[in-house]
């Protein structure tokens, strides 16, 4: 399916859900703060917008993934690689990186807000924790995977490690490393929301939140639509194509 196609495909089911969604709206027998019909969402959107509350919502939203996005690379590549290029220490690592990987930093939250209190800080570390070890485990998965003889082939030339890791394991690992940021910013995206509702900063999440004790339905719903396109356009047009482009270009056959 070209892309034209696609475009017209997925126009013509948003239309067909908007339709459903305004009739629904217009005709069952609910107060209107429960289903509000898509032209109060868009309302919410040019009221929030206009007074300047929305850009500031989502550019913090924005800043805090990409600063997550930043350290978790900074330190979680070279961790990762470090890790895979010793065979116990990774044996003995990939527990460790499994359990706090499966431990969402969602779930560290109430511990967090009981360390940390109720700011800038906690939200911080959850989501850094959160993106940061999917990428160390990935990096050391990728290296793991770079086949002996490759390795073999360079000592043979009497390379040092130092440049074995970074000629050999460091591209062979990258696959492996992409795909490892895309699923920890995935996770983070998730946790940050949830930080942001739950300590109260400002962000998306916090607006989801604040708005719901005043039953804002509207502008809750906006929320969520924002922070579904938002990480969309980012897997889809930034995230997708570079872990497709480096697959393509650094892939390598695992052993």
């Amino acid at each position: 399916m070209g892309w034209r196609a696609a475009l017209a495909t997925w126009a013509a089911l948003l239309g067909g859900v908007l339709a459903a969604w305004s009739l629904a709206a217009a005709t069952l027998p609910m107060p209107a703060y429960v289903l509000p019909p898509p032209t109060a969402v868009l309302e919410a959107l040019v009221d929030l917008a206009r007074k300047g509350i929305l850009p500031t919502y989502v550019g913090e939203s924005l800043r805090r993934i990409v600063q997550a996005a930043l350290v978790a690379v900074a330190v979680g590549v070279p961790a990762g690689v470090l890790l895979g290029m010793s065979r116990r220490a990774a044996e003995f690592s990939y527990p460790l990186l499994s359990f706090f990987q499966s431990v969402s930093g969602i779930a560290w939250l109430p511990l967090m807000l009981i360390w940390f209190g109720f700011g800038e800080r906690t939200i911080l570390i959850a989501v850094n924790y959160t993106v940061l070890f999917p990428v160390v485990f990935n990096a050391l998965l990728g290296v793991r995977s770079v086949p002996q003889i490759y390795v073999n082939a360079l000592r043979t030339l009497g390379a040092s490690r130092w440049r074995i890791a970074w000629a050999v394991l460091l591209p062979g690992a990258l696959p492996s490393i992409a795909t490892g940021v895309r699923l920890g910013l995935a996770y983070g995206w998730r946790a940050l929301i949830a930080a942001e509702m739950l300590v109260g900063a400002n962000g998306l999440g916090f607006m989801i939140f604040s708005a719901q004790p005043f039953h804002l339905t509207a502008r809750i719903m906006l929320g969520m639509g924002i922070i579904g396109v938002l990480w969309t356009l980012l897997d889809y047009f930034f995230l997708r194509p570079l872990e497709d482009a480096t697959i393509a270009r650094w892939g390598l056959v695992q052993r």
